[in-house]
């Protein structure tokens, strides 16, 4: 049954029409028109940078969007703020993390009531009084947007690397702080990927540097009290497919570059030792096979996929040579049981796995091999795992939260395995867990496979089809959508909304064979798994396609760009986040910043006609036809460097010319803001609410 017409938008102005433009390009002998490529600005990298050179003509239809979308949605003012208040009233203000002990400090970060941005602090080991180190919010005072990338102590505790984004564009600048005074030294880095890892010695630090294409493909060696000019490059990768990062060890033995793509990696190390060292390889890339490393004193651990281990394996091999040659399997493959991170200690070895769909942490002693794990019982829950910043600790930290259980935070001691509750996250509006209901259900796709749908609703919500639903989707580069606790959901669920998860393919939910199954050729699976979501909670009464609003963001914005053309019968309205919607013009531009290494994850259709045909058979705007569109919602950022800004904008253009519906198509561009809306957490939840308010008003329940 398609959705009936609640009319929630009446008496709405003329929606903002945008001027045609042809380019036309031809590949692979097929020739496409492309009305609106002149939203793409041509000095788009300068403009991230100083988004006041925007093009007028571009910037005149932007602030014409934004003012239709704000005759659309002025009538739910009053419900955005009542929904901003609720939210904020289960946010405790001035909350505090519980400090992480690292030698003769423990540290940490806390809010301030009203504040926007944290503080990062420290107490001595153990306890005593707080001495902040970074304060957010008076390094935020004066500016729009604002991010921290945290602070980064060396290892004498006498200074720390810290870094800002004051624009959205993921540019960080570097700062270094003398934590005995709390002030700024004269280091100033620009350009950078946000942190830096120091040298043992506290006197330089490494770093990698963000290239044109916003690509993090240098790493650098700064030492303090010189200009950035005379850094050292330590290794530069060239290849425009692959990202690099820098990390180091508990130990201060080893300097890690890991460079990856989304399915191939390669890591390269520097004994700090020897500073000027070469970077020496460990294992030479090779296509689909990913490893990462973490050191256990004598030998290094290592996470890989190496030799058919879809689900991963865990090998050890020397310090002194850690290469492929010497690798010995330690935890053996299994399939279905997916291992997604793992941590070195004196005494144990630990591994975050996901098995059935649900989380466990593994621990297993070194030196009797004995395993136990952490494990709950809810049908549907989260795990997430700290660590220790300490190789000697035989004491870790985890969180635990459900779809119904505010976060527990935890220390667990290996040996005695207890667990200490350190911390229960605050409501101080009230909950009470018992008024809700968490579920796990699983949906029949086209082809047979089974689709978790984790749910939460009130236990007094009427489950005959009559209650509105939010579906929630992403389904790409493997990422795992946990089944969570969120306040912000609570909201919706109070106003009788079941909020529900669909774990589709494209994430690693159900192992690494699910991500595989939702890339590259595979890629519509994503879309009906999805699709197939909607109708399973139809048939089994939870709701009604007239009741259904689609939500994901980013990757999951594609998904909603193609459920939007596959099935708009199917949901009464969409909201697409910074939603990537563009994807064949996008992958055939490699001067973009992610193209080259997005191919691995979509195709590369500059190359491949196959690959091109793939992209071009579900690509979102280039499938948007005459159709009755559902009310859909996109939100973009004018500085987002992943999903630049003109994709949404080109795509809301498309719909509007081509719907033959009267349901209206709104585009909201944050201008001021990146990839991640506003920076500030009372910000974010202005956008939450403005989301929420809108699926409300779909649902007829404003």
């Amino acid at each position: 049954m398609a959705p009936s017409p609640k009319m929630p938008f009446e008496n709405l102005p003329t929606p903002p029409v945008a001027a045609k433009k042809p380019v036309t390009d031809t590949r692979h002998g097929i020739t496409r028109t492309d009305d609106y490529a002149w939203f793409r600005a041509d000095n788009w990298q300068q403009m991230f940078k100083d988004p006041s050179i925007l093009d007028p003509e571009i910037r005149t239809h932007l602030e014409g969007e934004n003012a239709y979308m704000e005759a659309a949605m002025g009538d739910t003012a009053a419900l955005q703020k009542t929904l901003f208040a609720e939210m904020r009233g289960r946010i405790k203000e001035d909350d505090s993390s519980v400090p992480m002990k690292d030698g003769p400090f423990a540290y940490g970060s806390l809010f301030v009531t009203g504040g926007e941005q944290p503080k990062y602090f420290r107490t001595p080991r153990d306890g005593g009084d707080q001495t902040i180190l970074l304060d957010g919010d008076k390094e935020a005072t004066g500016k729009d947007y604002f991010r921290l990338a945290g602070i980064d102590h060396a290892t004498d505790h006498s200074k720390g690397i810290w870094g800002y984004d004051d624009k959205g564009s993921e540019y960080f600048t570097l700062r270094v702080r003398d934590l005995s005074t709390g002030e700024d030294m004269s280091d100033l880095l620009e350009n950078t990927a946000g942190g830096g890892v120091w040298a043992p010695d506290g006197k330089s630090f490494f770093y990698t540097l963000q290239d044109e294409n916003h690509r993090p493909s240098k790493v650098f060696h700064h030492i303090l009290g010189t200009p950035q000019s005379d850094d050292r490059l330590v290794f530069e990768e060239k290849d425009p497919g692959f990202f690099m990062g820098v990390g180091g060890s508990l130990l201060d033995d080893v300097i890690y570059l890991d460079i990856h793509d989304h399915e191939t990696s390669e890591y390269r190390l520097i004994p700090t030792s020897d500073l000027t060292a070469e970077p020496k390889l460990v294992a030479a890339r090779e296509e689909g096979i990913e490893y990462s490393m973490t050191e256990g004193g004598d030998v290094f651990y290592i996470l890989t996929n190496d030799g058919d281990a879809k689900d991963f394996k865990i090998v050890e091999a020397p310090f002194a040579a850690p290469g492929k040659e010497n690798w010995k399997e330690i935890v053996p493959h299994e399939p279905g049981r997916l291992i997604i991170s793992h941590m070195a200690y004196e005494q144990h070895l630990i591994w975050l796995q996901r098995n059935q769909g649900l989380p466990e942490i593994i621990i297993r002693d070194r030196r009797t091999g004995e395993e136990h794990s952490i494990a709950f019982a809810e049908e549907a829950y989260s795990l997430g795992l700290s660590g220790a910043a300490e190789y000697d600790s035989t004491v870790i930290r985890f969180s635990y939260s459900s779809m119904t259980t505010p976060t527990q935070l935890y220390d667990y001691d290996m040996v005695s395995r207890t667990r200490t509750l350190l911390k229960t996250q605050e409501i101080p509006s009230g909950h009470n867990a018992a008024d809700y209901v968490t579920r796990r259900v699983m949906a029949p796709s086209h082809d047979g496979e089974l689709v978790p749908v984790s749910l939460l609703y009130r236990k007094d919500t009427p489950l005959d089809g009559t209650a509105p639903c939010l579906l929630y989707g992403y389904g790409a580069y493997g990422m795992t959508i946990p089944a969570s606790f969120s306040t912000n959901n609570l909201s919706l669920a109070d106003r009788g909304f079941i909020y529900a998860i669909a774990h589709i393919r494209g994430g690693k939910d159900k192992g690494f064979a699910w991500y595989e199954d939702g890339k590259m050729e595979a890629k519509e699976n994503t879309f009906k798994d999805f699709i197939a979501a909607a109708d399973h909670l139809v048939t089994e009464g939870f709701t009604s396609y007239e009741n259904i609003i689609a939500e994901g963001g980013s990757a999951g914005g594609m998904l909603m760009g193609a459920i939007a053309n596959m099935a708009p019968e199917k949901f009464a309205g969409i909201i697409a986040a910074v939603p990537f919607v563009d994807v064949l013009n996008t992958m055939l531009d490699d001067t973009l910043p992610l193209t080259p290494p997005e191919w691995p994850e979509w195709g590369n259709p500059i190359e491949s006609l196959e690959e091109y045909q793939w992209i071009a058979a579900y690509s979102p705007y280039d499938n948007v036809g005459a159709k009755p569109y559902p009310p859909i919602l996109a939100i973009s950022g004018l500085t987002d460097p992943r999903v630049t800004y003109w994709e949404p904008t080109k795509w809301v253009a498309k719909l509007r010319e081509f719907s033959t519906g009267s349901a209206p198509i709104l585009l909201k561009t944050n201008m001021a803001a990146g990839h991640g809306g506003k920076s500030g957490r009372f910000q974010r939840l202005e956008e939450i609410a403005f989301e929420y308010a809108f699926a409300i008003k779909v649902a007829g329940k404003a």
